[in-house]
């Protein structure tokens, strides 16, 4: 075989492919042609035939480290006679499909690059960036990934850039973003009124004003961070009241691997995650208490990242080691990523703006992860991460996703393509947010929709932007949606039992589902089991105030007797309203949700408070647990059939911690067995199901499983009696997994 041509599908452009495919020619003496198309990577090679195998073995092992190879096709071609080897310009198909690779942080190359005086067109460069690294999917604004169709069209490269670009030898070429001093973007440094500072050293004047106690508002690779000085108390006070964020947990950006280890432990996995190419924010446990309490408060971990970008390195000096990077916008927004957008709407936040004329084409967030059972598990999928990809059978679906943490998934043929994190679509900004999203997505990939999946719930608020799609519309139900996005995954497509524990979801009773036992496969669910229902006294309302699910779940354990087994901390609350809704069943809507129950649960145990952030109670109840003495002890529980479906009855349970309150256990203790007793029936029904329906695989999903201590305990315990457990890694167990399960139920749907 003297000639072959070769199409290379999958990440393969962006990542510096085309000079390996180059250099790896003249390794074995190879002529021909390599080029970027809408297929993937085209090749053509003519030598001898021992050298082209060589090549072919050598392609995927030693392919560059950002590069994702799904497919290597080859077949024998005719001679054309080429006396070398040569990089062609890109082509166009139409219909075929390209995939895109994630922004990348910078790489050791580069950040030499930046710190080296003597590299005067990049020292101290904030866009220095090469084949290995920099932005990728928040500039494109086309494909082929070529300069026109990205944001730098309008930055024409000098004469010492453009030889760069050119040359198949040097790691840039054909970076599409790279620039240096004399012909890439510039940065500017304004007050709050949009003025510029003309200092000119701008660096050395931010982490000054940074160091005074000043709020910068910094424009990265994906959008704009809010960035302060991370050892004042009193700086992040005023960061918490302008942004109105008072409690959630903030994201701290560290100069370095050494900064972190000051401050968090952190094993050998958790080190890689943190140092490698994506720099996601990764939760860590606290080694000690010499940052703010008000960073995070009691909580025991802290959302850590290095800098990934030039500019977040050059905001560090010696004194200034640890920063908060939290994502610039008012509470509920989405990400802002527009200079002028920013100025008007940060202006009441910022005191200074950091930013640049390198126009963002799509915002990204930060992605979220965490190690847990020693995987990495994305909580938030985003910038490093995002867009992903899995393979599917199913051509033109959009999947809508869940109206909370939403994701959204579009096929095209064999291909699954799921969105970065969007966020909470409840308002009309976030929704004009989405619609670009989908908007970039249907073009880059070429997909028109002819299935739109969405969820079941009646009363989500994108239900009326849906309408403006054309196409079939299949309504998901939230949970099978949840295992289904588990199952597709980890690549099963036979019937599972899928335990899915969250916060809301619409049932096909109507009521609010949570604590389900579902046993499904991809195109139907049967409902074995969860939790005994308990009201929601005033609905939404209670899951902003979690003492009124404490008085719910009193009630169905001692009915009006709860006035005398009532915490001393909800003494103050209006019990006597609550408890007519509750006895006369007015405006108390049914629920078997596990998050609410937790909720309750963990105002029964002092969280008296109202909510300010998703699942803040029920941390709170899991950061009780964590800090009790390890102990197998739990609460009596009962799970009994009622019309074939196992029902974990919390009446014995709520009646139990209420006599632990009585007799002064501590609320360590009390939260540690109430974890247990959820792990020890959840595993009870599981069995249960497994003796009824011969199935031995468990998928587990939904938000509530970022609890560590129900997620590993549960995991243990099925995977020590024999159950082959499926769990979630790249795509988050929580609502921005749900786009997946929707996009293959509805596929699988319609083959009926």
């Amino acid at each position: 075989m003297p000639a072959v041509d070769i199409i290379i599908k999958g990440i393969v452009q962006g990542v510096g492919f085309r000079p390996f495919v180059y250099q790896l020619a003249h390794l074995y003496t190879l002529t021909g042609n390599v080029k970027n198309s809408s297929m993937g990577v085209y090749i053509h090679l003519e030598g001898a035939s021992q050298n082209i195998n060589l090549f072919l073995e050598a392609l995927p092992e030693k392919a560059p480290s950002l590069s994702k190879i799904e497919e290597i096709l080859t077949r024998p071609a005719q001679i054309e006679g080429y006396t070398t080897f040569t990089i062609l310009a890109s082509t166009f198909e139409e219909g075929a499909l390209t995939l895109l690779s994630p922004d990348i942080a910078i790489c050791p190359d580069c950040l030499s690059d930046i710190n080296n005086s003597k590299n005067q067109r990049r020292y101290q460069y904030a866009f220095t960036n090469c084949t290995n690294c920099g932005p990728r999917f928040s500039i494109i604004k086309a494909l082929p990934y070529d300069r026109p169709f990205t944001t730098m069209q309008d930055f024409n490269m000098c004469p010492d850039c453009k030889e760069e670009y050119e040359n198949p030898l040097d790691r840039r070429f054909h970076a599409q973003p790279t620039c240096c001093k004399i012909c890439g973007p510039q940065l500017k440094l304004l007050d709050h009124q949009g003025n510029p500072l003309l200092d000119t050293d701008l660096f050395q004047k931010a982490r000054s004003l940074i160091k005074s106690g000043y709020i910068i508002a910094v424009k990265g690779i994906g959008g704009f961070h809010l960035i302060c000085d991370a050892t004042s108390q009193e700086t992040i006070k005023t960061l918490r009241t302008r942004k109105n964020r008072l409690s959630k947990p903030l994201a701290l950006m560290m100069k370095d691997l050494g900064t972190v280890l000051q401050y968090c432990s952190l094993d050998a996995k958790e080190k890689d995650i943190l140092c490698g190419s994506k720099k996601p924010i990764l939760l860590l446990r606290k080694r000690n208490d010499e940052l703010p309490y008000n960073i995070s408060f009691d909580n025991p971990t802290l959302g850590i990242m290095l800098p990934y970008a030039p500019l977040h390195h050059m905001l560090f000096d010696e004194e200034l080691r640890v920063l908060v990077a939290t994502s610039a916008n008012h509470s509920g927004m989405p990400m802002l990523f527009r200079n002028e957008q920013a100025l008007e709407e940060l202006r009441d936040i910022a005191d200074y703006f950091l930013v640049h004329n390198r126009d963002i084409h799509i915002p990204v967030d930060d992605s979220v992860v965490k190690v847990t059972l020693g995987e990495e598990r994305v909580i938030r999928g985003a910038r490093g991460y995002a867009p992903s990809f899995f393979h599917f059978a199913s051509s033109n679906v959009l999947a809508f996703g869940s109206e909370l943490k939403n994701t959204f998934c579009l096929s095209s043929n064999d291909h699954c393509f799921m969105s970065q994190y969007i966020g909470d679509l409840d308002t009309v900004e976030t929704m004009a947010h989405y619609t670009l999203n989908v908007n970039h997505f249907k073009q880059i990939y070429n997909i028109n929709p002819k299935l739109i999946a969405y969820d079941y719930h009646p009363n989500f608020a994108y239900k009326n932007d849906i309408k403006v799609y054309t196409g079939q519309k299949v309504g998901i139900y939230h949970h099978h949606a949840h295992i289904a996005s588990c199952m597709a995954e980890n690549n099963v497509n036979q019937p599972v039992i899928g335990v899915a524990f969250d916060g809301v979801g619409y049932g096909d009773d109507g009521a609010s589902w949570g604590s389900e036992f579902l046993v499904c496969d991809f195109k139907e669910f049967k409902r074995c089991g969860h939790l005994s229902y308990f009201k929601i006294p005033g609905g939404d309302m209670a899951t902003l105030w979690p003492w009124r699910l404490a008085l719910s779940l009193l009630y169905e354990a001692f009915d009006e007797d709860l006035v005398n087994v009532l915490p001393s901390y909800l003494s103050d609350k209006p019990i006597s309203s609550i408890l007519s809704m509750l006895k006369n069943n007015i405006s108390c809507p049914l629920t078997c949700s596990m998050g609410r129950l937790f909720d309750g649960v963990a105002a029964l145990l002092g969280f008296t408070h109202k909510i300010s952030y998703e699942a803040e109670a029920c941390i709170y109840l899991e950061n009780l647990a964590l800090a009790a003495p390890d102990t197998d002890s739990a609460y009596h529980y009962v799970v009994q059939e009622i019309d074939y479906v196992w029902l974990i009855d919390t009446v014995t349970i709520i009646q139990e911690i209420v006599y632990d309150l009585q007799t002064d256990c501590s609320h360590a203790i009390i939260s540690r067995k109430f974890h247990n007793t959820m792990v020890l029936a959840a595993f009870d029904i599981c069995q249960k199901l497994r003796t009824s329906s011969g199935i031995h695989q468990v998928a587990l999903s939904g938000g509530v499983f970022q609890n560590d201590l129900i997620f590993t305990n549960l995991y243990d315990l099925l995977n020590q009696h024999d159950f082959e457990v499926l769990t979630h890694k790249l795509v988050p167990c929580n609502d921005s997994g749900l786009s997946l399960g929707q996009l293959v139920i509805a596929s699988e749907l319609i083959r009926k």
